[in-house]
């Protein structure tokens, strides 16, 4: 089994940063493809970025220019880094690594 663990959630006024993290453990050698997702209550759940095992990066239209995906092969972290944010940003934030997922951090862009 693997194990993800999403951090770095929390409350932030509009056009303020967080970053998140997404620890791997378990029965994994390495990182595989990365995926964010959020969800938002009554909401469908919407796929934020992508990346790939080579490093290339894809990200939904609502997040291109404000987001980034990145990880840390090393230490089995992916990353998320959200700037310029938007009320309608708040969501719960989930990981998947290899089709395994965490619980989420809870994001929420209010003033």
């Amino acid at each position: 089994q693997v194990q993800l663990a999403e951090s770095g959630g929390g409350w932030v006024q509009p056009g303020g940063s967080l970053r998140l993290s997404c620890a791997a453990s378990g029965s994994i050698s390495r990182l595989y493809a990365a995926n964010w997702y959020r969800q938002a209550p009554g909401k469908e759940r919407e796929l934020v970025a992508a990346i790939t095992l080579s490093g290339g990066a894809s990200y939904a239209d609502s997040a291109k220019g404000r987001f980034t995906i990145s990880t840390n092969n090393a230490k089995n972290m992916v990353y998320l880094q959200m700037n310029s944010l938007k009320p309608e940003d708040t969501a719960v934030y989930y990981c998947d690594v290899a089709n395994w997922w965490g619980q989420g951090t809870q994001v929420t862009v209010s003033s």
